[in-house]
Parts: structure tokens; sequence; C-alpha cells
């Protein structure tokens, strides 16, 4: 067996082994726009093998159902129409059974297909199709924990709520003025939005080896800086005001006492764990407040080789933009990044919710500066 195929194998597997546990009902609902259910991702990995690669390259291939390019497409213009985004939940048929058998013939296909001689230009979209599932089996761990939370019965899905990490140590590291390179370079597969290497200058800065702790944001709260627009980007007081913001994102307080919703139920929050789900604004505020501010994604990438990272996803303080020299790939494929390089930050690293792999200190996540929802955290710089 080649390493592509037992890769693609391996990461086929894990996405249905996430599911395990969820009943019929789980698979369905849609609890916000940006949140799509198990379903969805279960049948748009598959679709995305189908419409890149099967399609294309293995000759009299049949699709296994015409409705699915339409219903299964998310963000892709130039191959045709697709179902607005906040719908996905009104796809009750086809059925979760038939999800799952479109994703057996599509992996049986996938697998023949491997066992060939295939293209340089077949393994490329192959291990780009392995990556994009990574991506979205993160997504269904927090889509479907954004859902539970909705559920007044907080669901006990799993037994690791996976917002347990702690740091290890706490101190500053003082990282030197000069000339850097920024970007992917070597050998191993990497996004589009990572190329194009360059030099960028840095002045001196301290980064902190840890990240903030539920404890340090409670301080935040406690000092009523969710009312104090002082330490708010316009837009951040904005947001706040309009949706009554007032913290994190499953947080709550009952008789006194922080709880928060976690994938295994509701928990009393542990002060010493590592904060998780904040948004870009929250983050900034935090910073200002401290009297730090967010480390640009070029400090970060220089400094993550002096500390530990990968339980939360770090706001960055650097707008989501092209590398010199970026050039959109033609066909669908160049819709995967670069149409969204506009209005979103940069987060740096990965989470405890990242597929085994996946990250790497030149990854460049990006979301909505509002958006909370994923298992993000703080790290702070001066």
């Amino acid at each position: 067996m080649s390493p592509v195929l037992e890769k693609f194998l391996k990461v086929r597997n894990y996405t249905e082994q996430l599911c395990a546990g969820l009943e019929v009902e789980d698979y369905l609902p849609q609890s916000a726009e940006f949140a799509s259910p198990p379903k969805w991702h279960l049948a748009h990995t598959t679709w995305f093998f189908e419409e890149m690669i099967l399609q294309k390259y293995v000759k009299g291939y049949t699709v296994f159902d015409k409705s699915y390019r339409f219903l299964f497409n998310s963000y892709y213009n130039s191959i045709g129409e697709r179902l607005n985004r906040g719908e996905r939940g009104l796809i009750s048929r086809p059925s979760v059974e038939m999800v799952y058998k479109y994703r057996a013939v599509v992996s049986r296909q996938m697998e023949l297909l491997l066992q060939e001689n295939v293209s340089e230009e077949v393994l490329e979209l192959v291990i780009l199709g392995i990556n994009h599932e990574q991506q979205h089996q993160e997504l269904l761990l927090t889509d479907l924990k954004y859902t539970f939370s909705r559920n007044p019965t907080y669901p006990e899905w799993q037994k690791e709520p996976l917002v347990s990490s702690k740091n290890q140590s706490e101190s500053w590291l003082k990282v030197s003025e000069g000339v850097y390179e920024i970007g992917f370079d070597g050998n191993g597969f990497s996004f589009d939005n990572e190329l194009g290497r360059h030099k960028v200058y840095l002045n001196d800065f301290e980064i902190a080896n840890s990240l903030v702790t539920n404890g340090d944001f409670i301080d935040f709260i406690n000092d009523g800086a969710y009312q104090k627009s002082e330490f708010w980007l316009d837009e951040g007081w904005s947001w706040v005001k309009a949706n009554n913001i007032e913290k994190p994102l499953y947080w709550y307080k009952s008789d006194g006492k922080w709880l928060n919703y976690t994938l295994a139920g509701l928990k009393e929050i542990n002060p010493e764990e590592i904060l998780a789900h904040v948004s870009f604004y929250e983050a900034a505020a935090y910073a200002l407040w401290k009297g730090c501010r967010l480390p640009t994604e070029f400090e970060w990438e220089i400094a993550s080789d002096k500390f530990q990272w990968g339980t939360r996803w770090e706001w960055t303080n650097s707008a989501y933009l092209p590398y010199p020299k970026y050039e959109i790939a033609a066909g669908a494929v160049g819709e995967y990044n670069g149409k969204f390089m506009i209005n979103q930050m940069v987060l740096k690293g990965g989470s405890v919710a990242t597929s085994e792999g996946h990250s790497r200190k030149t990854y460049r996540n990006f979301f909505h500066a509002q958006m909370q929802w994923q298992f993000s955290g703080i790290r702070l710089a001066r």
C-alpha cells in the first residue's frame, strides 16, 4: 500500500470514528449559519474527492447522485450553483445511512484509483483532499459543540472535555531585532497561502511562553472590562454592545460559580486551565487591558520554536493577506484560500481539536474577528 493511500484511508476512517456515539438525530441540526451539521461534513468531504478527482481522472466514472453537486458544494462558484450555507440543516434527505453509503462507494473508488500508477497531478489533489478532510474533522467537532451547547440538557457526548489543557511554565521570551524569513519552505504539504517565502524585519519583542488562562480572563471580567470601551477596538465595542457580550462563548455563571459547556457536559471552570473560545475582539481587548498586545503572525512564527503550541488556535494581530508573489491557482482549487483574503484575521498554531499531523508553524488559519466557536486562545506579546 502506498503512503498516500494509507494516509487517505486513515483520514477517512478517522472522520467516521469522530461520529461514533452520535445518535441519528445528532447528524442533522444546524444551530447557526457558520455551524454545519455532521451529515453535511461527512458528505462534503466525500463530494470533494468525487468532484475534484474521480470525475476528472477515472474514465467512465458515474457520479453517485447528480443532486449532490448542488447539495454538498461549499463555496466553489466555478463548479456551479450550491445550497445556501444556512440551509444545510434542511437536507433531511439523503438519509444518514445513504451518506455513509456514499462515503463507502467514493472511498472504494479512490482506493482503486490510488492502487494504479497515478500522475503527480492526481497525487497532489489527493493530498489536498486529505488535508481538506482534516480541516473538516476539526470543524465537525467545533460545529457539533456549538449545536450541543444550544441544547438545554447540555449533552455529555465525550469523556474528554477538550479544554482542560494547562500551561507548563510561565515566562517571557526575548527575540532580537533582525531580518527573518517567513513562510513554508521545504518538502511535504502546505496550503498555497503559506507559500511565497519572504523576508520581514522585526523589532525587538517579547512573547509569552504561556497562554492566557481562565483565571486570568476572570480577572478581566471582574474588573468590568466588558463595560469599558477604552479597551476595545471600535468594531469590537459595537459587537459587544449589539450582542450583549460579557463572557467567552460557552461560559455561564450559576450561584456565583463560573461554568462552561464542554463536549463532556457542563463543567465548573478551572482557573488554571487555558482559556478557549474567545474572539479576536476579546483577545485584543484583553491584551490592551494587560498593557500588552497580540503578536503579529510573523513574530509568532519566528518565536514558535521557543514555546509549546497546539492546544489553542492563537489570535494574531495580522490581517489575512497574501504573501509576496502569491498566485491563485486556476480552476476550482484556486477558490480554496485566495478569495477569502479580506476582513479576516490570522490564527497560528493548532488546537486540541486539530487532527494529528495537520498543524505546522507556517499554517495560516483565518476567521472573522467576531468568531468564538473555534478552540481559540490568547498569547501575549510586548
